[in-house]
């Protein structure tokens, strides 16, 4: 079936959109461009995404959430012991990002742009991560693991505290040696802290 014989939906504009990023850069990619690859016309995008802007947003929106769905996974896994969700978590985020920046660095690098563009849904995407290591410290707080007054301020500090490990800004110390032990190092005492044994 050719390209232009298939329906067009939302999702299959964004991945041509992704490969169209991926090939051009954010500064040269174009609707025309996305267009060209779908094998229709400009309009028929902007029917579905109105500006170039809102396009650019959902890409990245797109991006973000397929991290998010892994980390819920976790958050969610009651069958493991808070201790063990945020480890897991932590490392989870952290490996993806660094998987992301080491297996496709073109993509890397224009969403690197594309998140400083949008604001409005990476403000969302950090709430909903702040959200998922919240029910994770509240879980640890319930079960008596973890000492923490107020869950959420925790979250935000754990967060911010391990910031070098998934912050987009960090990506070229990812791969140095002992980049791995160090983001391990961390971990221990943060859950140190949490269970008040530091």
């Amino acid at each position: 079936m050719s390209p232009t014989t298939e329906t067009l939906t939302a999702e299959r504009i964004l991945e041509a959109t992704e490969e169209v990023l991926r090939r051009h850069g954010p500064a040269k990619a174009t609707v025309v461009d996305v267009a060209r690859a779908l094998g229709v016309s400009h309009g028929s995008v902007y029917r579905h995404f109105r500006t170039k802007a809102a396009l650019r947003e959902a890409v990245t929106k797109r991006w973000l959430d397929r991290m998010f769905e892994t980390l819920a996974g976790i958050t969610a896994d009651e069958s493991r012991a808070p201790e063990t969700r945020l480890r897991d978590w932590l490392a989870a985020l952290f490996e993806a990002k660094r998987r992301k920046a080491g297996d496709d660095p073109e993509l890397f690098a224009t969403y690197m742009v594309l998140t400083r563009e949008a604001g409005e849904v990476v403000g969302e995407h950090l709430a909903d991560l702040t959200g998922q290591l919240t029910r994770i410290i509240e879980a640890g707080v319930a079960s008596g693991d973890f000492t923490a007054p107020d869950p959420r301020t925790t979250a935000g500090a754990v967060f911010h505290a391990t910031g070098r490990f998934h912050d987009p800004g960090y990506h070229r110390v990812w791969e140095r040696p002992g980049a791995q032990e160090d983001f391990t190092a961390l971990v221990d005492l943060l859950l140190r802290g949490l269970r008040g044994t530091v």
